[in-house]
Parts: structure tokens; sequence; C-alpha cells
């Protein structure tokens, strides 16, 4: 059995938790500028949970949420204040190692395939890597809808030399719950997904940010691909709470709903569904909190 790594969980609400003030469009990068201390303990409290892996709060530090001008601006200085918070909090455990991994956002938006424009993507991802570079240990392309989106994300790390992970976001609707074969939320069918991450030189294809009831299948089925075609990729999960219906407005619109349901009991149940199916790296997105990062850590590492 592979080695189980986990991960963190959703930034957000923790941040909201502990006192933060987020508001849209700006998100989670909000924190970074009115209290970055509040972004360090989020961090700290992950990996008392037991995550090994931390992932900078870059996600927002895009237009999509801050604007051009404040991007032009301000997102270098962000950026890099995102991956020393990050550094400095994995560094501070002296017990393991937890490793820190940069994220790299959907550039023009959430679970907004049709917006990708090719031409402009690595004006914005060149400031994201070489800000980030300097504090990460691992590369996360994170909840991407197409696998354009992913080959954007390689070429923009390529040089660095670091381990590369790209994790898409599912269609999470009443047919995918239901057992329709999973697709990116571009349409395009996990089966591809794999078969590009096989041959991209990436380490790890994760997905995230979608309902856990989606995400059994598609590790299956990446499994499968992956022994078909020989390759050596792990296979990663983090899920969001989010209650069914939230595709409606833009992600830099809205406060998504969560799931009252979503118990860090039945979350575990889930982690411990996607490691039977060939996952290796579990942790969460949206809405999942450093408790259930608490409760699956024990299951699946016992």
């Amino acid at each position: 059995m592979k080695k189980m790594h986990v991960l963190d969980g959703g930034m957000s609400r923790e941040l909201l938790r502990l006192g933060a003030e987020l508001r849209q469009p700006e998100w989670s990068a909000l924190a970074l500028i009115e209290t970055p201390d509040i972004v360090r303990r989020v961090h700290r409290e992950f990996i008392d949970a037991g995550a090994d892996v931390i992932t900078t709060n870059s996600y927002a530090l895009v237009p999509f949420h801050i604007g051009e001008e404040r991007f032009h601006a301000q997102a270098a200085g962000l950026i890099d204040l995102a991956g020393r918070l990050a550094r400095a909090a994995a560094d501070a455990e002296i017990k393991r190692e937890v490793l820190v991994a940069g994220s790299l956002p959907p550039i023009f938006g959430s679970y907004e395939p049709e917006r990708f424009d090719p031409s402009r993507v690595q004006d914005y991802l060149a400031v994201l890597v070489e800000n980030l570079a300097p504090h990460v240990d691992v590369w996360l392309g994170e909840t991407l809808s197409l696998i354009a989106e992913g080959d954007a994300v390689r070429h923009a790390v390529a040089a660095t030399g670091k381990p590369l992970w790209i994790s898409f976001t599912l269609a999470d609707d009443a047919q995918a719950i239901a057992g329709d074969e999973p697709k990116l939320r571009s349409g395009e069918h996990v089966a591809q997904a794999a078969a590009w991450a096989a041959g991209s030189g990436a380490e790890a294809l994760l997905f995230n940010c979608s309902r856990p009831e989606v995400m059994a299948k598609a590790v299956e089925i990446s499994s499968s691909v992956f022994r078909r075609l020989d390759a050596k990729v792990e296979i990663g999960v983090y899920a969001n709470a989010f209650e069914d219906n939230q595709n409606d407005g833009a992600a830099n619109e809205t406060l998504h709903e969560t799931r009252d349901d979503l118990t860090a009991d039945h979350y575990s149940r889930f982690a411990c569904q996607w490691a039977d199916a060939g996952a290796s790296l579990i942790g969460g997105c949206c809405g999942i909190g450093a408790h259930h990062i608490h409760r699956l850590a024990g299951a699946l590492k016992s």
C-alpha cells in the first residue's frame, strides 16, 4: 500500500472562524492584505491537525478576484507574503516534515472553463510562479476545469525543477452523483485527464472542489488508466462541503452555503473510500476545516 499523505483543508472558512473579514470579490486575498497573522494561524492549525502538506493562500491572487489594477500593483508582494507565511509555518514544525504546495489557481475564474484564454494565461502564471518559487516544495495547479488549464500550469513551472501536482474539479450535478461517467467541468472525461497526466510529467493527479460523492469513481478510473499506461502517478482527493446547486453566479460574487451533514466522521469515511480506491494524497477543500483533517488523519494513518 502506498504511503498516505494528508493535505490541509479549505483556507477561507478557517480564516472566517478565526476572525478574518472576508468579502467578495477579494475573498481569501483580503486576509493577506488586512490580517496576515490569521493566515499563519490557519496554516499552524492544519499542521497541528495532522496535515503533511499545507497550501499557500495564493488562490485568490488573480485579477478575477483582486482586479487587473491591483494585480499589477500589488500581486507580486502579496504572492511572496503568501509563500513566506506557509514556509514559516511548515519550518516551525520540528516533529516531522511538512511540505508547502504553491497554489496556482484557474487564472480566469473557478468553474469557468469557457473563460480560459491561452494567449494571456502565462502572463499571470509567471507572476505567481516567480514569487512563490523561493518558498514552495511542490506546485499545485488546483481547481482546474479543463485539461488546457493543466497544460498551461505545466508550461509555467517547467523551468523551476520542482515537482508538479495537477488537480481538476469535477462536474458534481445530480447526474454525476447518480453515477454518470465522471467528467471535468469542461465536459472532458476523467479518463482523458488521466491519460494527459500520465504523459505530462506531473507526479500526481488530484481532484478537488467538488462534492465528495463524485470522487471515488474518478480515482478508480484514473487508477485504471495509470495501470494500463504503466504510469507512476499518485492520485489525490480534496473535496468541498458545498451544498447542492452552488453553480449560480461567479465564484467571486457569492458565498456558497456548506452542508450540515458533512461531519468530520462522515468526511473521514469518504476519505477511507478514496484511499481504498487508490488515492494516497487526501485532504479537504472549501468548508473542510481543521477538525475534519484531524479526524481523517487519524483514520488514514491508522
